[in-house]
């Protein structure tokens, strides 16, 4: 029986470049096995077995134990009785883990289509669209907008916009007039163009009409008034598409260019007269029309002046110091009501105007508190808002206070009898003096007739003595003693006597001796 063939260590199997070289499970050899005997080549055990296919490209390659199991049939002896031990260890050997592959980049995707498109604004060259952002975006953003248009009928969609438009809101212009469109929007990003949002109906491009409606100031709702000569400038505001037609009339007659000018824009019409006349005044009518539709509005301008004087005034009646006047209203009013009179009388000596009543409303008055003996003439003025008139109405007659017989009897009164005997009103006080030091008595007597005052020392008269300065002034009596001695102390008394009787009073003065020096240095 022919002796077993050595076993062979495999050679490990080269895996394609891509993946990294399977683990090559060693075939150990028992110690018996180590026998010197004769091994075939190794280059004969790694070959691969005739007829056996190659992997296919793009092919992952077999597992490590797949490719293992092959190579170890094909290296083994075809004799008969082979152990197959170590085709059971290359079986048991941990496989190797697998690489992930990288994570692909995510995929680019276009956003929903935009949504609430609508038709913002028209005329008759353009159209004005409005929509809002796709509901969902996306990862790759949104970078814009695309609008496009095609005539109703025809499928032959163009793109108005060179860029990409960012807002949501664009105006498609130099359009033709009555031109039926239709008008999409497309978002725009990365992943390519989102689907449409169309109108739900095409667009004819035309002027939307709007029903005009003027717009009268409220100052304008009542009677406007103005002077002569003022500047005249009225703005009326209006609306309407497309431009409103505007025509002006006075009093349902077309307006005098030569005195009226009128300036229309899209917005409001100018009403203007450089210098107002009184043939100015009159009712205003301002018509707006759009179409078939029309809008009127009306003012009233009313140019007032200072009136005329009155037609007339004249004298009716003079009764004591009293005059009673009457005059005719102006014939020219100043185009506006008279609001009063002022009247003025002037005397004929000096001929100075003076007023007596203003702001008066009725067409007569009295004028009263004149002067007895003097000559009187009236004028009348009108009064209205502006102002009062620049010339009056005078009377043509002359009013003449005259004067009265009557004789001044002064009435008869009682004289009142003012006689009374001498009263003292304040007593005579004691005084004391010291020697060398002038002092004074004082008092104050009453009396009618005046009473004759007398000044007594010791009940003796003092008469005309240099000693004494006697004076009497409004009934405040005084004596004056000039440097009284030691001698001149005593009772002095005043006496008032006069028809009716006298009154006397009395006081005592004491003269004191001066302190001696020497006497004070003890």
């Amino acid at each position: 029986m022919p002796s077993k063939p050595a076993p062979i260590k495999k050679a490990a199997k080269k895996e394609p470049a891509k993946e990294e070289p399977a683990a090559e499970p060693a075939v150990e050899a028992t110690p018996a096995e180590e026998a010197p005997a004769e091994a075939p080549p190794a280059e004969a055990a790694a070959a691969p077995a005739e007829g056996e296919a190659a992997p296919a490209e793009g092919e992952a390659p077999a597992p490590a134990e797949a490719a293992a199991a092959p190579a170890t049939e094909e290296a083994a002896p075809a004799a008969d009785g082979e152990a197959p031990a170590a085709e059971g260890e290359a079986a048991e050997a941990p496989a190797p883990e697998e690489p992930k592959p990288p994570t692909p980049p995510p995929p680019k995707e276009p956003t929903s289509a935009p949504v609430d498109l609508f038709v913002e604004d028209k005329n008759d060259t353009s159209v004005t669209i409005m929509w809002s952002q796709p509901e969902n975006i996306g990862p790759s953003g949104l970078d814009g907008y695309t609008i496009e248009v095609c005539k109703d009928g025809t499928d032959d969609w163009k793109a108005v916009n060179e860029d990409l438009q960012k807002s949501c809101r664009y105006v498609i212009k130099n359009l033709t007039t009555g031109d039926r469109l239709k008008i999409r929007v497309v978002a725009v990003n990365e992943g390519g163009r989102s689907p449409p949002v169309a109108l739900p109906e095409p667009v004819l491009v035309k002027e939307v009409a709007d029903r005009p409606k003027v717009r009268l100031p409220r100052f304008l709702r009542q009677r406007y008034v103005a002077y002569v000569g003022d500047k005249i400038n009225l703005t009326i505001p209006f609306t309407g598409k497309p431009k409103p037609v505007v025509s002006w009339t006075k009093n349902g007659e077309a307006l005098d260019t030569k005195r009226v000018n009128i300036r229309s824009t899209e917005r409001d019409s100018i009403l203007f007269i450089r210098a107002a006349e009184r043939e100015d005044s009159g009712v205003y009518e301002m018509c707006v029309k759009v179409e078939d539709f029309e809008d009127k509005a009306s003012l009233t301008l009313q140019i007032v002046e200072l009136p005329g004087p009155p037609a007339s005034v004249k004298i009716v009646d003079t009764w004591g110091f009293n005059v009673a006047l009457e005059w005719t209203p102006p014939k020219d009013n100043g185009n506006t009501e008279i609001t009063g009179y002022t009247i003025q009388k002037a005397d004929k000596k000096t001929g100075d105007w003076f007023t007596v009543l203003e702001h008066y409303h009725r067409l007569n008055a009295t004028i009263s508190d004149l002067i007895m003996g003097n000559t009187y003439k009236f004028r009348v003025f009108s009064e209205n808002k502006c102002g009062i008139s620049e010339s009056a109405a005078v009377t043509k007659e002359e009013a003449k206070i005259l004067k009265t017989g009557i004789d001044y009897k002064p009435l008869e009164y009682k004289e009142h009898d003012f006689s009374e005997a001498p009263k003292f009103t304040t007593n005579l006080s004691d005084r004391c003096t010291t020697v060398g030091y002038s002092t004074k008595l004082l008092c104050s007597v009453r009396g009618f007739p005046k009473p004759k005052v007398e000044w007594m020392k010791n009940q003796m008269v003092i008469g005309d003595d240099p000693k004494y300065r006697q004076i009497c002034v409004q009934g405040i009596c005084s004596l004056e003693i000039r440097k009284p001695g030691n001698f001149d102390g005593g009772v002095y008394s005043c006496r008032a006597k006069n028809d009716h009787g006298e009154a006397i009073i009395s006081c005592k003065l004491e003269v004191k001796q001066p302190p001696l020096p020497d006497a004070d240095k003890k």
